[in-house]
């Protein structure tokens, strides 16, 4: 250890440069890292140091998160910069990670350099859920928890902690709810003046007290660490049911359905007066938070009331489903800022772009009369999955996007394109950017965490406890840094792996990279609920593909008829379904849609890199039998696994559909061997997961949100063996029809510059280049989900040039304008989609044209 006095390092403040939150934490988490090098710190300049460490903040640098790092005047010396404090606490916690991943601390400071980092969306958050009493509130009251998981998340520029209550039920909705633990918070939080008659059964005055401490406590050290602290108040009823659930774990008492509201007011009042350090309350306002909709915009008048003499600002979250200009009125009320938040993709982890367009089942409907859900389910039906029509010139609201925990729920998931894709797509026609539901969100939801654990290890040597967290700090670490920054240098992120795995850490990143890929891209496109509760692409429950069987556990959300063939994808406007291919095929007609073929290509890929990658990583690691390369070996292999499964099931999709508009057994008969090969991918994750994982991966009470990957494997091979029967029973037509296979050679370029910006009432002039032999259509809409597309034909000049005029009705709206163009070849059956997504998945695949200011 050293102790020279030259091995010493001076951090000091620049005069003038206030040390307010968080620069005090920033600076400990600086000085943390040396001493965990035995470095040791000074913080005056009365003796010689080997490094010398100066923070200022520089007005006119940029906004208050903006930093950079540079040398400064003197040999050893280096500059930390910033637009504000929290932007000095990105710069010295930078100092902090590098310090902390090197073998030679003093160097690393000496030579610290970084250009001006900006960050790229104003709000970088995730989900923590409190979802059972028995895996949660260990870590809810656990203090250094707290302080070791903040740490984390502000390290890696993560600056929103939503802290969400209630969500592990759909009040109205949910039959049989059980444990209810901080389901309606406040009675499990506080006693509230003037209804001391108010409790909850079960739960002791001590119990409660606790439970207001961690809250405050947690609010506090967020604040601390510059991380805004958003508490969700998902649930607003007493009773969960609109009739008693039976086995309710802990009741409610001494409080009337029609004095919900005044209460609720009162009790954010004392909450916010208790935790002086909440910057924010989230309330799902639609049913499912046991408020009926008929009537609901006065109930929330009243609840949001207690808001007002805060004493401070605060954000007031609204989750979009079902919102209406009632509840932004009353929202608006209350003097806060308020923020509107949308699904990303449903219930789903997804890709980075924004829906091209929603399913066809999200379409508005007429009000049927129905009080408890009317709004939610019919004429604001669109506003359930997606941004809707939230994104107005002129709205007086913000938005933020949230990334629901549906496909991806325990495996890690960390592919720094689709992380920086979020990054740059997230603040769209500028929204505010998104939080991402963490990993185990609903874990033991619904009464099944009683006898588990919640890291879901089986293998003792895995496990973390309430460290869970732990396992995901390289996910953290891409979400926060690229969300930020999508053009980070890779080595901000490596260095985690390098201390894990040494030389093997640039293998071990590109097999998590295109692992990463397999999930999102079977969300979008084999979509067979929005719904997080029924689709789990993760532990998958089978819709069988023979005698285009339907089913009873994603027929609710499929469009007539719910077979396998005609599952419409999330995005139906760039993906199309397995029927609609085949149709295409026949015919000669292709959609220019991404083909079900294309998606098992790309999934085909990804698990090939990544088998490849970790055999290198595996070579190369310094100590692959370590715990946390085993970790990520073993969810890398489960996921390129997952991928050869889901693209044997879609190929097997694909012959299913050309036997039946064709008649012809080739088409079964070689989707049978795809699908086989898929089952054989999908057994194998069985045994490497035996012993691993836990016998019961429970997410929920539904056979959907819990179990094991063997008891899926017995589904596929049920349906293998009625598609086997199918063949037998098939008899060839006189005529086969010959099927031309889909071109996959590159084809003809066709460039599209987006123009910089429409007037409102003026036609906007699209356009495009492109070789000869090619036809465009241009697609246009508002950027509103609840509007359809309108198609206009390109007129061709002599050059290879294309031109379109969007009309003023277009452009005299209230919202941005969103096009592409489809491309058709005037030789044969070719259709594609222009710009379309790339090989990356991480671009925006249509424009999105802004009003010209100014």
């Amino acid at each position: 250890m050293p102790d020279r006095a030259d091995a010493h390092v001076l951090i000091t403040l620049a005069d003038g440069t206030d040390p307010v939150a968080p620069v005090p934490w920033a600076v400990s988490m600086l000085r943390e890292a040396l001493a965990e090098k035995g470095i040791p710190v000074w913080t005056d300049e009365s003796g010689p140091s080997a490094a010398v460490v100066r923070a200022e903040v520089l007005e006119g640098l940029g906004p208050a998160e903006a930093f950079l790092i540079e040398p400064g005047p003197s040999a050893g010396e280096v500059l930390v910069r910033a637009g504000g404090a929290r932007g000095l606490a990105h710069g010295l916690t930078e100092l902090a990670d590098r310090v902390r991943h090197s073998a030679d601390p003093v160097t690393t400071i000496r030579t610290a350099e970084s250009a001006l980092r900006a960050p790229a969306v104003a709000v970088r958050g995730v989900l923590r859920a409190f979802s059972s009493d028995v895996l949660d509130r260990p870590w809810l009251c656990d203090r250094d928890f707290w302080k070791r998981y903040l740490d984390e998340l502000a390290l890696h520029r993560i600056n929103r902690l939503h802290l969400a209550l209630g969500m592990q039920y759909n009040y109205s909705h949910d039959d049989d709810v059980r444990d209810n633990y901080l389901c309606f918070a406040y009675p499990f939080l506080l006693p509230v003046p003037g209804w001391e008659g108010v409790g909850v059964a079960g739960l002791s005055q001590r119990e409660r007290a606790e439970n207001l401490a961690a809250l405050r406590f947690a609010s506090a050290e967020a604040q601390r660490r510059g991380v805004h602290f958003q508490l969700g108040l998902w649930n607003h009823a007493v009773r969960p049911e609109l009739v008693d659930s039976p086995n309710l774990r802990y009741p409610v008492h001494g409080l009337a359905d029609e004095e919900v509201a005044e209460y609720s007011a009162a009790g954010l009042r004392e909450l916010l007066r208790e935790c002086p350090s909440i910057d924010g309350l989230t309330f799902r306002v639609h049913y499912e938070g046991g408020v009926p909709e008929a009537g609901r915009a006065a109930f929330w008048r009243t609840v949001l009331s207690g808001l007002r003499d805060a004493g401070r600002p605060l954000d007031v979250d609204l989750h979009a489903k079902g919102v209406d200009q009632d509840l932004l009125d009353a929202a608006q009320a209350t003097g806060a800022h308020v923020v509107v938040s949308a699904k990303y993709w449903a219930e789903h982890q997804g890709l980075p772009y924004h829906q091209a367009a929603v399913r066809p089942l999200e379409a508005a409907r007429p009000a049927d009369g129905d009080g408890l859900r009317g709004i939610t389910q019919n004429t604001r039906r669109f506003t359930r999955y997606g941004y809707g029509d939230f994104l107005r010139l002129d709205r007086n609201h913000d938005l933020l996007f949230r990334v629901w925990p549906g496909s991806q729920r325990f495996l890690l998931w960390a592919d720094p394109e689709l992380f920086a894709g979020y990054g740059r797509m997230s603040g769209i026609a500028g929204a505010l950017g998104a939080e991402l539901c963490e990993p185990l969100t609903f874990r033991g939801r619904k009464d099944t965490g009683r006898g588990a654990t919640r890291d879901l290890y089986a293998d003792p040597t895995l496990r973390l406890g309430t460290a869970d967290w732990r396992k995901y700090s390289y996910e953290y670490g891409l979400w926060g840094r690229l969300m930020f920054d999508p053009d980070s240098e890779p080595e901000s992120w490596l260095r985690e792996l390098r201390t894990l795995a040494g030389d093997a850490a640039e293998d071990l990143a590109a097999a998590l990279s295109a692992a990463g890929k397999v999930l999102p891209l079977v969300t979008v496109t084999q979509t067979l609920s929005a719904s997080n509760n029924f689709f789990w692409p993760e532990v998958f429950t089978d819709l069988p593909i023979a005698r285009a069987a339907t089913s009873e556990t994603y027929g609710f959300d499929l469009a007539a008829p719910g077979t396998w063939g005609t599952v419409s994808p999330l995005d139906p406007e760039l993906f199309e379904s397995a029927d609609d291919y085949a149709h295409g095929l026949v015919t000669r007609t292709p959609s220019g849609k991404c083909t079900p073929d294309q998606v098992a290509t790309w999934l085909d890929g990804f698990a090939t890199d990544a088998e490849a990658a970790l055999a290198r990583a595996r070579r190369l690691a310094t100590d692959a039998s370590a715990p946390g390369f085993r970790r990520i070996a073993l969810d890398v292999t489960i996921e390129l696994l997952l991928a050869r499964f889901f693209a044997g099931k879609i190929r097997a999709g694909v012959g299913y559909s050309l036997f039946r508009e064709t008649k012809d057994p080739r088409h079964l008969r070689e989707g049978l061997e795809h699908y086989r090969s898929g089952r054989n991918a999908l057994a194998e994750i069985v045994t490497v997961a035996e012993g691993v994982y836990a016998a019961n991966l429970a997410f929920g009470d539904r056979p959907t949100e819990q179990g094991h990957w063997r008891d899926r494997l017995g589904q596929i091979d049920r349906d293998l063996d009625e598609l086997r029967r199918e063949l037998d029973e098939a008899v060839p037509p006189e005529h086969p029809v010959e099927i031309r296979p889909a071109r996959t050679g590159p084809r003809p370029a066709v460039t599209c510059v987006p123009p910089a910006g429409f007037v409102r009432g003026e036609p906007l002039v699209v356009r495009a280049e492109a070789a000869p032999g090619i036809e465009l259509t241009l697609r246009v809409r508002h950027l509103n989900q609840a509007e359809a597309y309108q198609d206009i034909a390109m007129t061709a000049d002599r050059e290879g040039g294309f031109t379109a005029e969007i009309p003023p009705d277009r452009t005299t709206g209230a919202y941005p304008i969103a096009f592409f163009l489809v491309a058709r070849s005037t030789a044969g059956p070719d259709a594609w989609i222009v710009p379309g997504l790339d090989k990356t998945l991480a671009n925006q695949p249509y424009h999105v044209v802004l009003e010209q200011r100014g």
